[in-house]
């Protein structure tokens, strides 16, 4: 079997918004596996991953055969956590999955987080995201609170499950 290459990654940078919206507005357009249901332009991305006063850090993750954006990994404050809180979200690219991606990015952000003095990340998935649930479970986040009958833009509510990674 041979091994795989180590996924690098680095701060999010100007130069990586146009791969990365493509990615994120893919993950959208397939539906289900995201709270976000409109598609992002360049500049309101860059906007939400550069220029947030609420952003702790963002990471990319690059493809290691040719550098190109694979995922990235944003944590931000929110107002409705403790101030030593973040609030995660991750976006890997779907075709072609690149495996090893999620978990190269949230070594990043939870040592990011750990050295600027955060004591725990909020990730809070849909519960009809099989996939993000099983991520940030194999991240080994914990269960704390569910908010019920959340509504899609169509009106379908979905539970949405808050999960906490102390560090």
């Amino acid at each position: 079997m041979t091994a795989r290459a180590p996924i690098p990654v680095r701060p999010t940078e100007a130069r990586d918004i146009p791969a990365l919206t493509a990615l994120l507005n893919r993950i959208i357009a397939i539906g289900g596996t995201t709270a976000y249901e409109a598609p992002f332009s360049e500049t309101k991305l860059a906007a939400s991953l550069l220029d947030d006063s609420r952003l702790i850090c963002c990471h990319t993750a690059l493809d290691p055969a040719d550098g190109a954006p694979a995922g990235y990994q944003v944590l931000k404050s929110h107002p409705d956590l403790p101030p030593d809180w973040g609030d995660i979200a991750t976006f890997a690219r779907v075709e072609p999955k690149l495996p090893g991606v999620g978990t190269a990015l949230f070594a990043a952000t939870s040592a990011f987080a750990r050295n600027n003095g955060l004591v725990a990340i909020n990730a809070t998935i849909r519960a009809d995201n099989s996939g993000g649930l099983a991520y940030y479970g194999k991240m080994r986040f914990q269960d704390y609170a569910v908010e019920k009958n959340v509504p899609l833009g169509d009106g379908t509510p979905v539970d949405r499950i808050s999960r906490r990674f102390m560090l």
